[in-house]
């Protein structure tokens, strides 16, 4: 009843603040899979895919003040995904990888969004991983090694000096958490899309492993913000 209440009240036009509060306390109710039963259901998911800005196509990520919002209603659907197998069904009827790739593009070149990248990925990482078809999806019609191989780049500020060579810079400072984290998340996400994926049939399948190698090798010469992290990482 919990969960059902604070979902109608999400559902509603309530003030930044609110929903923050409520999306965080969701996301703590969310990691008991007994709690997620008699809410897991179409409605919710679409309710907090609306948070998360994934019902909107065209719309460009420009509201700052939103983006805690964003964040927070992509960690509750990345709870509820992982405890709930009626989430995981629901998420490829919903097309839920589609918009979370769409999302990912409308990350590019922007500020201030290394947290929803980040689980924007940790999302996509837990779909492929959860759920044979969305994997499929992802790799076949969504282009999945594409998207998450652009976003390993921009997470690791990659620069070429020929096509399928990075630039190597010994002096480079390590990456930032954020960064670090989002490339991780990348790097999980990528390694199921590409997990049957032992003939590359077209020439434009054979540039795809060209470029993403070139990417893992400076991901191997790239250190993060702790040595922990830089052990993660690689």
């Amino acid at each position: 009843k919990l969960c059902e209440g604070i979902l109608n009240i999400l559902e509603k036009d309530t003030k930044t603040s609110c929903q923050v509060a409520c999306l965080e306390a969701l996301r703590i109710l969310s990691r008991d899979k007994k709690v997620l039963v008699p809410v897991t259901t179409k409605r919710n998911m679409q309710i907090l895919m609306k948070l998360a800005k994934l019902d909107t196509v065209e719309d460009p990520l420009e509201r700052v003040s939103e983006f805690p919002v964003i964040v927070e209603a992509l960690k509750c659907l990345c709870n509820i995904i992982f405890n709930s197998s009626v989430a995981q069904k629901l998420s490829l009827e919903l097309n839920l990888a589609a918009m979370l790739c769409n999302l990912l593009q409308k990350c590019k070149d922007q500020q201030l969004v290394d947290d929803i990248k980040c689980f924007d990925l940790r999302l996509l990482f837990l779909l492929s991983l959860l759920h044979t078809d969305i994997r499929a999806q992802l790799r076949q019609e969504l282009q999945g090694v594409q998207v998450l191989t652009q976003a390993l780049e921009s997470s690791l500020s990659v620069r070429w000096t020929e096509e399928y060579k990075a630039a190597e810079d010994r002096d480079r400072p390590p990456l930032s958490l954020q960064e670090t984290d989002c490339a991780i998340e990348a790097l999980k996400a990528l390694f199921n899309v590409t997990l049957d994926s032992w003939n590359v049939h077209s020439k434009n399948e054979s540039h795809q492993f060209r470029y993403m190698a070139a990417i893992l090798r400076h991901c191997l010469l790239t250190t993060g913000p702790t040595e922990e992290k830089t052990e993660e990482l690689h």
